[in-house]
């Protein structure tokens, strides 16, 4: 069956015996996309953009936290959600409700090239990530794909195996308009060139 993906942003991480809080998530359904991660996961699409300008300089959720949650996921140790007065084992994907879903208005990151991951100091440029053969000017979005959580165990996700799949859950994110290197002068950050296709 096909797995369904939301966007979310976490709280501090959480100290040890501390569970994880999801502090908001956006829904692809407010903004005309589908719940799978391969149908929404291109450059230019409004969900993943709307997220992405969140993660900016001007943006709600500037240095965050960020995992793309699938509904398969593994679940968090010790979490349990009550539904219909039965208790279940519950994961990120569960923890979303309506009391922490935000709808931001629409935003557009083209001028925002470069995503960050502060705690493991990497970063990748959106525009060398190479078009999908066949599809003509359409790529790839590195965001829900280095922050997935789940991917591999429903229909719809990134079918092909890369060590940068999930690589960078719940990670320190931002998206940045300058190259952190060429910009502040300092070697802190490494790029990875994020050139993912699928089999």
């Amino acid at each position: 069956m096909g797995q369904y993906f939301k966007a979310i942003v976490l709280g501090n991480e959480p100290k040890d015996g501390e569970q994880e809080v999801v502090k908001s998530w956006v829904y692809s359904h407010e903004y005309d996309n589908g719940l799978k991660l391969m149908e929404h996961s291109y450059q230019g699409n409004t969900y993943v953009s709307t997220f992405e300008k969140e993660l900016t300089r001007r943006g709600t959720n500037y240095k965050s936290r960020v995992v793309w949650a699938g509904d398969y996921a593994d679940v968090e140790p010790g979490v349990k959600i009550i539904q219909e007065g039965k208790e279940y084992d519950a994961n990120l994907y569960s923890l979303c409700h309506d009391g922490n879903e935000v709808k931001p208005k629409v935003g557009n990151t083209k001028d925002y090239p470069y995503i960050l991951n502060h705690s493991k100091k990497l970063f990748v440029d959106k525009n060398k990530v190479p078009e999908i053969q066949d599809w003509e000017g359409t790529k790839i979005h590195p965001l829900p794909l280095l922050t997935c959580e789940g991917n591999g165990q429903g229909g719809g996700d990134f079918r092909g195996e890369h060590v940068l799949i999930g690589s960078w859950a719940r990670d320190v994110i931002s998206v940045e308009k300058d190259n952190p290197v060429i910009t502040h002068g300092t070697m802190d950050y490494t790029e990875i060139i994020f050139d993912l296709k699928e089999g």
